[in-house]
């Protein structure tokens, strides 16, 4: 087993201070690449890019604790942008890329965000901070002004954070009515990067690449600021994550750890692995046992190899896995393990590492959380699972509803989901109360807000979008009276379903695109309470 090499001392409790540091042991080593460009800052660099970009804010009348709005795509100007905001004082606001240009502007204005910094071209909102350049979209500032270049370790000093206040505010929705604005505090992230301290231990200056969303928690937390905070040289794929892009960045980059959701996983086993060792040729060897054990070490190295063949283990979050994909590499002994998260604990709950790993789980509680199974067995039967700790959120911003709600007057935050918990500790999802899907990249996905664009927009009474696989489909229902109201036909309806997905696609991020409209006959099966039974659908 590897031995993991702990960067942080028991001492070091700021998630600031933890930066400070990083800066100044790595002034001179690579921090940050963007993959297939020339573009690479030292740990130097980004100090100063922080020092000029601090001094921007101050003459934009921009204080601490205020709120600044950070859209864009993952890039090293992202990680130095949001840097600079966190080190400054100031409350960040990551907003994914891929909501419309609405819900971008619907959370700009609900975080009271004073200033936005992505690419103006695309941005609904006033005022920007252009990421590409640092220069103010109206053309008044731009960091260029100021003159750091004089900037070294020894001049590097932030602040000291109360480790209660809030940090950051991550939208778990683009829409205005259900805005769920997830306030972490600086505890949480220095938290999350301990952890992963802990536990994976990466020797600094080793190579990561960052595939997962930034703005998303889990691919903040763990493809940026723990490797960050250990002096790591993070990789950025700036152009569209297609299979021959990441394939060729893996293997260029070699990453020490691959942080991944299941879909990447599943698309690249059910696609290139499961077609090989259903051939008739590799299904004869399988029939031998001695030969069996050979086969399954060369088809286990050559999918590492595709992954660089350099990293310690493949940390799956977000959601469950396939069952047969999990299944075959348990089977051929890919070094995998899942965790368990969500937004309001930053993300991280669960985690096991792959070699004490139980199959179909993910993971114990982490250090500085409790986790507890509401029910009566919680060995055998499934209960709400609640947890506690260090990396529980504040609440959700101007929400107080919705925060006593979710975490009680003892302090455990009801996640939603259904679980049991066996006596080694191990935690395993049995459901969700939630309905949350999850995007390809990690992006949180709410069906009822897609549902309510296509009742918003279309003539059916009834929907229920569900996912099967990488793709979101919309199944509705629409009466023979509304049809008659309308002027309709079944014939019609079927014939205009492209027209309605086209229409509703328009309204959403893409990543909540629904590829299908499929018209269901009756309506759909409901509670006494009149709720549709989701789950009977797929």
């Amino acid at each position: 087993m590897k031995v993991k090499i702990r960067s942080f001392k028991a001492t070091d409790t700021s998630i600031i201070g933890l930066i400070e540091s990083a800066i100044k042991k790595g002034w001179n080593s690579p921090a940050y690449t963007d993959y297939g460009t020339p573009l690479t800052y030292t740990f130097g660099d980004v100090a100063k890019k922080i020092a000029a970009l601090h001094c921007l804010y101050a003459d934009l009348g921009i204080r601490p604790g205020d709120k600044i709005s950070l859209c864009d795509k993952n890039s090293s100007n992202w990680a130095v942008s949001f840097l600079s905001v966190l080190t400054y004082g100031a409350v960040a606001v990551p907003i994914l890329p891929d909501f419309s240009a609405d819900q971008i502007e619907n959370i700009f204005t609900h975080s009271d965000s004073k200033l936005m910094i992505g690419r103006p071209e695309v941005l609904n909102v006033s005022p920007v901070l252009n990421i590409a350049n640092w220069q103010m979209a109206d053309g008044s500032a731009c960091i260029d002004a100021y003159d750091v270049s004089g900037l070294t370790a020894a001049d590097v000093s932030y602040f000291q954070e109360d480790p209660n206040a809030m940090a950051l505010i991550s939208y778990t929705s683009g829409s205005t009515g259900r805005s769920k604005g997830v306030m972490l505090p600086y505890r949480s992230i220095w938290s999350n990067v301990v952890f992963a301290d802990e536990k994976l231990g990466l020797p600094r200056g080793c190579r990561t690449m960052a595939l997962l969303p930034m703005a998303h928690m889990y691919g903040f937390a763990f493809d940026f600021m723990y490797e960050f905070c250990i002096g790591c040289h993070v990789h950025y794929l700036t152009k569209t994550p297609s299979p021959a892009v990441v394939m060729n960045a893996f293997r260029d980059v070699k990453p020490a750890i691959f942080i991944a959701v299941p879909l990447i996983i599943e698309k690249i086993v059910t696609g290139k692995i499961f077609p090989l060792m259903r051939t008739s040729r590799i299904r004869s060897l399988l029939q031998i046992p001695f030969i069996r054990s050979i086969v399954y070490r060369k088809v286990c190295k050559r999918l590492v190899k595709s992954f660089g063949g350099e990293f310690y283990e493949i940390v799956v979050g977000g959601a469950a896995f396939n069952k047969d994909v999990e299944d075959f590499l348990a089977k051929i002994r890919v070094p995998y393990t899942v965790g368990y998260g969500m937004t309001e604990c930053g993300p991280i709950i669960g985690y096991e590492d792959w070699h004490k790993f139980a199959k179909g789980s993910c993971g114990k509680a982490v250090p500085r959380m409790e986790v507890k199974i509401v029910s009566q067995d919680p060995v055998n039967v499934p209960g709400e699972i609640l947890v506690r700790g260090m990396n529980v959120m504040l609440g959700y911003y101007k929400n107080e509803a919705e925060t006593a709600e979710a975490i009680d007057k003892d302090g455990w935050l009801h996640t939603g989901d259904l679980g049991t918990i066996d006596r080694a500790g191990n935690i395993f999802i049995r459901g969700r109360k939630k309905t949350m899907l999850l995007g390809a990249n990690g992006q949180n996905i709410y069906p009822e807000e897609i549902e309510d664009k296509i009742l918003s927009n279309t003539y059916f009474e009834e929907c229920v979008v569900v996912q099967r696989g990488e793709k979101l489909v919309a199944l509705v229902y629409i009466s023979d009276k509304a049809m008659e109201l309308h002027h309709m036909t079944h014939e019609s309806v079927l014939k205009d379903l492209g027209r309605y997905r086209n229409r509703v696609n328009k309204l959403l991020p893409k990543f909540a695109n629904i590829s299908a409209i499929e018209l269901k006959d009756e309506e759909f099966e409901k509670t006494p309470k009149r709720s549709i039974r989701r789950y009977l659908y797929s």
